[in-house]
């Protein structure tokens, strides 16, 4: 198969050397054929071979696989699939991604599955306005799911053409005190040109990137901009509080006018991190782990411990979002039991609050 490979045109669309390298371990059969997933529907998925779009379907064991590992088919996977007889495609293997970007979601049966929202990045554009959607606790919490996925990190400010130039240097200040050493920063107007090249170090040919922000921060107008068209609709923000409307709805590859992939994604009303414990998140948050080492006790949680260097250390807000986080991640690692015993606790407290209110008020 590897023969019959068109590399220049899967280059187009983000085919990288080790991709490769686990195809040729594969041995897939002649019928079948490396494509890249652009756009996943409810029914169905688009796949693409570097020159044109195909409809395909997941096969059922790939689905069961995939499903028994918590896992599943994203924007930016990398596919083997073979023919189905009446126009479309069958996905019958999927090459393990580099990257994945995951987040948790909860359905209401039980502990919140893990939910991947796009596979093969090397760049993640966080897009935030300056405007009212300017917001650091949101970014601490998508500098934390990209850190996690250990993947690179750009941060977009969209709107700068309407802000004043203090509100611009204040803003920018700080969210250049939350963000990792050698963490770019731009400020952008998404409609201009020379947007385009001041993110080209990161869109060159064969690269992928996925734009994440909130809904009506610029995501769609940075897609149209760097894509050179308008594939992606756009819409205005409400005047009160800057949110937007969900103009994108699914999350969709597009290709830039320099040879790179855009992934644009729909604002993500909740962010829960697809987190494996507490020990991950110290990782993210870097000055934690850091006067973490100094303070008097080696078990100190930086909540009201005497002696604690993190709380003498670190901003009041972002400490809060970090134990917020702690909560989150020891939340969607309790099993069933734990989750129960938990429960148990806090109904025992009830209990025993309203027993001593009632004996206040008997007095």
């Amino acid at each position: 198969m590897l023969d019959s490979l068109d590399f220049e045109a899967l280059h187009r669309i983000g085919l990288a050397a080790p991709l490769l390298q686990q195809l040729a371990s594969l041995a897939p059969d002649a019928d079948t054929r490396l494509l890249r997933v652009v756009e996943v529907q409810r029914e169905h998925l688009l796949l693409h071979d570097g020159h044109a779009e195909q409809r395909a379907r997941s096969g059922p064991a790939l689905l069961d696989a995939l499903q028994a590992e918590d896992d599943g088919l994203a924007v930016g996977d990398w596919v083997l699939a073979r023919p189905d007889g009446q126009g479309g495609w069958w996905i019958v293997e999927r090459l393990a991604p580099l990257t994945q970007l995951a987040r948790r979601v909860n359905d209401g049966r039980g502990s919140p599955r893990r939910q991947v929202l796009v596979s093969n990045v090397g760049t993640a554009v966080l897009v935030m306005g300056l405007d009212h959607d300017f917001n650091l606790r949101r970014l601490e919490r998508y500098l934390a799911l990209v850190r996690l996925a250990g993947v690179d990190a750009v941060l977009v400010l969209t709107k700068a053409d309407t802000v004043d130039a203090a509100t611009l240097a204040r803003r920018s200040a700080q969210a250049r005190e939350i963000l990792p050493p050698a963490t770019c920063l731009l400020a952008l107007d998404g409609r201009a040109a020379a947007t385009a090249q001041a993110l080209s170090p990161w869109a060159r040919a064969g690269q992928t990137l996925v734009l994440l922000g909130s809904s009506g921060a610029g995501k769609s107008t940075l897609t149209n901009t760097l894509t050179g068209l308008a594939t992606q609709s756009t819409g205005d923000v409400r005047a009160d509080d800057s949110r937007g409307r969900h103009t994108t709805t699914v999350r969709t590859l597009r290709c830039t006018a320099a040879g790179a992939c855009v992934i644009d994604t729909p604002g993500l009303r909740a962010l829960r991190l697809d987190v494996g414990g507490e020990g991950e998140l110290d990782a993210v948050f870097g000055d934690v782990a850091h006067w973490a080492g100094q303070c008097r006790f080696r078990d100190c949680r930086h909540q009201a411990e005497p002696g604690c260097a993190v709380r003498e250390a670190v901003a009041p807000e972002r400490l809060r979002n970090f134990h917020k986080l702690q909560r989150e991640a020891r939340r969607d690692t309790m099993t069933a039991l734990e989750r129960r015993e938990q429960v148990a606790v806090w109904k025992a407290r009830g209990r025993n609050a309203a027993v001593r209110m009632r004996a206040k008020r008997e007095g």
